[in-house]
């Protein structure tokens, strides 16, 4: 490739925030829940660049030809893959663990993936067009010349939606999320493209949750706690919505302590599971070795949790550990605790990368 940029270039990133930051010309976008991808095209030869000089190439054949088709014929754009839902009968949205799914070390899997859940890009900077180096440039006059170039792009190919008005990116941070988005990505008007740096502002959902403790995991580093496995009922019935984990080395002996007197239990509600109840232990689709087994403890703990969101009834991530709560009820501990989003047609959002500020 005889590009102006390397595909070794890393790409910008961004520093969490706890508010939506209201600086004169701040530029607001969605933040997506998907892939970082640097798309690099010189006329017939694409590369897929992720963080950390790794490549995507191999996974998307889909995505490659639809950068051969539309975008431009000597450009290094910076976006999102994503892979977007469809079922009968449900609105679309962003699916995080269908995205995950595309990599897989087979190719006979690459490409019958790349043919059931196909990947779409979603553009946000242009980085390079022919042989002028865009990057040290202002975000704005980029952005301009980023919707020029793909003024004509058709999906699965999107222009992410911008807007500078404050009031339009808190609207669109509530809406967003019930499509599957991740938050917003605000970008200062002076904002230069610099590879691997912070520079730009992440505002992500953040809520709590109170859920029981039915179960742990022992820690690889020897026999403390790896994780605690967390539940919310529906019903009577105590489904498995994920772990909390992220402990300090002094923390995990502690935890073995006190969980302690719950360990072992006669009879628990994960021994045998009723029809659509959710249990831990299933086998790791990434690392089949990876031992997922658990220890069940009586359903009498309930912790408070952080999370940023929920995909469908679980976790998407794992929960931050903020407190126990004695004073809780477990079998007060239900999904209708959550604030569920107003669900969003995400073509809706990518509908929207044409015209700024809607």
């Amino acid at each position: 490739m005889k590009l102006p940029l390397d595909i070794s270039l890393e790409p910008m990133l961004a520093t969490a925030v706890p508010a939506i930051p209201e600086d004169p010309g701040m530029s607001y976008e969605p933040k997506w829940d998907g892939f970082r991808c640097i798309v690099f095209r010189d006329g017939d030869e694409v590369e897929l660049a992720s963080r950390g000089g790794k490549t995507l190439t191999r996974y998307f054949p889909e995505v490659v030809d639809q950068a051969l088709a539309q975008l431009p014929e000597r450009s290094v754009i910076d976006c999102e893959l994503i892979v977007v839902r469809r079922d009968p009968g449900v609105l679309p949205k962003l699916d995080f663990e269908l995205l995950a799914q595309r990599i897989h070390p087979a190719a006979s899997r690459v490409q019958k993936l790349a043919v059931e859940t196909p990947a779409e890009i979603v553009a946000f900077d242009l980085l390079a067009l022919g042989d002028e180096d865009l990057t040290g440039l202002p975000f704005p006059q980029r952005r301009a010349r980023l919707a020029e170039a793909l003024a004509q792009v058709k999906p699965p190919v999107h222009l992410t939606p911008v807007t500078t008005d404050a009031a339009t990116a808190h609207r669109w941070f509530e809406e967003f999320e019930g499509a599957g988005l991740d938050g917003l990505i605000a970008k200062p008007a002076d904002l230069l493209y610099v590879p691997g740096k912070r520079l730009m502002k992440k505002i992500k959902h953040a809520r709590t949750l109170d859920a029981v403790v039915a179960g742990f995991r022992w820690h690889k580093s020897g026999p403390v706690v790896g994780s605690l496995l967390l539940g919310l009922y529906d019903d009577g019935v105590l489904h498995s919505i994920g772990v909390t984990s992220a402990f300090s080395v002094a923390r995990r002996s502690e935890l073995l302590d006190e969980i302690a007197a719950y360990r072992d239990p006669a009879e628990h509600p994960w021994n045998e599971p009723v029809a659509g109840q959710r249990i831990p232990a299933a086998p790791n689709r990434w690392n089949s070795g990876k031992d997922t087994s658990f220890e069940r403890l009586e359903p009498k703990l309930v912790v408070e949790v952080g999370f940023d969101a929920m995909e469908g009834d679980r976790l998407r991530h794992p929960g931050q550990f903020l407190r126990w709560r004695p004073d809780r009820d477990p079998a007060s501990c239900t999904y209708e605790q959550l604030e569920r989003p107003i669900r969003l047609d995400v073509a809706e959002v990518l509908a929207a990368g044409g015209e700024p500020g809607k």
